[in-house]
């Protein structure tokens, strides 16, 4: 005989909500994690006391509260609350939504607009959002976890003030581990575990609550689950990182200005949630070697082969062995003498030859291979460096009718510190020959 079919639920009945769900703040001062802008004295808490909202872009990680301070925001100023996801919306819903926003305004009702991810319209969906933000149709809520200088429109920008949210930390995270366990049960974790639990969470609030809810459906009497136990219990994402987006530069500038402030362990750090994001190991490789010329240069001529060996290295070897090599040199950078001396003096260099324009190099360096050119002065009175008593001539070999210039400004760091002592004696013959 075969099994009986599960029983489907009656006609009517709902699945049980999410714990995230359940928990969400029903007022403006139960979110936790963003007082400086939900406090009384702060953007938004003004904002509601005045009850005049202004169109707002809410820019912060996911699990942060974006969304539930656009609905609250809405409800305590008596605003009509009209969601939209920018992932599954188009111009038609917009249309609709601003046609239902024009009829509750000739009524006297406001409508507040929220528009998730609000960064994946175009621009030319994100301009028709002017004219409807401009009279006041719509006060348009948008949240991004993109940078909006980077993703949004200039002109919508000028019409939104923009709001940075911050990822919880630690004491908002126990806040809502606290909520949610007196919304259900406590949760079988041992002290460790629980601020392993917290620290999993990487931020996010809705991640936390959704591994609490794992955790809350284990069967009763289970006892205190250790790190290691959790671990298994629930799987650990992927760390917040996206190589395409903001992150991927946050990262690398940090990693990039942790070596300049000769701070390995920072930089070890850096590199390794790189990694651990899931970054292109070989983009690691080729900033490290631009480094080891901008920031590093003559001080340390060793910089660029070490960074040009772990590259060649991970290319041998791949991950995760060639990641040593990187790592390597990395400490190799950060602790390195630093000088951008040749960086900012090819930069001077640079300018002063746009300025100077099609100057031709003197006569007396210029190869004179034909009768005629010796004839016009080509190679004539050029001294031979090595056969000078100092091995130094002293000659000029800027263009003639320019000044000579200095562009190249040695540190006294590291191995250009004895570079800086050779040409200042080189400066010494040359006015010595001069005179």
């Amino acid at each position: 005989m075969s099994e009986p079919a599960p029983a489907l639920p009656l006609f009517g009945d709902e699945p049980p909500r999410p714990l995230a769900d359940r928990l969400r703040p029903r007022t403006l001062a139960e979110v936790v994690g963003q007082d400086h802008l939900l406090a009384p004295e702060a953007p938004l808490g003004r904002m509601v006391a005045r009850g005049k909202p202004v169109s707002t872009i809410l820019w912060g990680p996911p699990g942060c509260g974006k969304t539930t301070i656009a609905r609250l925001l809405a409800e305590e100023t008596d605003l009509a609350f009209e969601p939209l996801s920018a992932v599954f919306s188009g111009v038609a819903d917009l249309r609709k939504v601003f046609a239902a926003a024009r009829q509750r305004r000739e009524m006297g009702q406001g409508t507040l607009l929220f528009v998730d991810e609000i960064h994946r319209f175009n621009r030319a969906q994100q301009d028709g959002f002017l004219p409807y933000v401009e009279d006041g149709t719509i006060i348009l809520v948008g949240a991004t976890t993109e940078n909006p200088s980077f993703e949004l429109n200039g002109a919508l920008l000028s019409r939104c003030q923009v709001f940075v949210l911050h990822r919880l930390d630690t004491a908002a995270l126990e806040t809502l581990l606290a909520r949610a366990e007196q919304e259900v049960r406590p949760v079988p974790l041992d002290e460790q575990a629980r601020g392993s639990l917290v620290a999993m969470a990487d931020g996010d609030g809705r991640y936390l609550l959704n591994m609490v809810e794992q955790l809350q459906e284990l069967p009763e009497g289970t006892p205190p689950l250790d790190t290691a136990a959790l671990a298994e219990a629930i799987q650990k994402r992927a760390p917040l990182y996206d190589k395409t987006q903001e992150s991927h530069y946050n990262l690398i500038s940090a990693l990039h200005k942790s070596m300049r402030g000769s701070d390995p362990d920072a930089a070890l750090y850096w590199l390794a949630r790189m990694l651990d994001g899931g970054e292109d190991p070989l983009f690691i490789a080729r900033r490290i070697v631009r480094f080891a010329n901008e920031d590093i240069g003559i001080a340390d001529p060793q910089a660029v082969q070490q960074a040009l060996a772990a590259w060649d290295v991970y290319e041998r070897l791949g991950s995760p062995e060639g990641e040593l090599a990187i790592a390597q040199a990395v400490v190799y950078l950060a602790t390195a003498p630093k000088s951008i001396a040749v960086y900012r003096g090819f930069g001077e260099a640079v300018r002063a030859a746009k300025q100077t324009g099609s100057l031709a190099p003197p006569p007396h360096i210029l190869n004179a291979p034909t009768r005629l050119m010796k004839e016009i002065g080509y190679g004539k009175g050029y001294q031979y460096d090595p056969d000078s008593a100092d091995g130094f001539s002293g000659a000029d070999y800027f263009p003639e009718g320019m000044d000579r210039q200095r562009f190249y400004r040695p540190t006294r760091n590291g191995n250009e510190a004895r570079v800086g002592e050779r040409l200042e004696r080189w400066a010494e013959l040359r006015a010595e020959k001069r005179d």
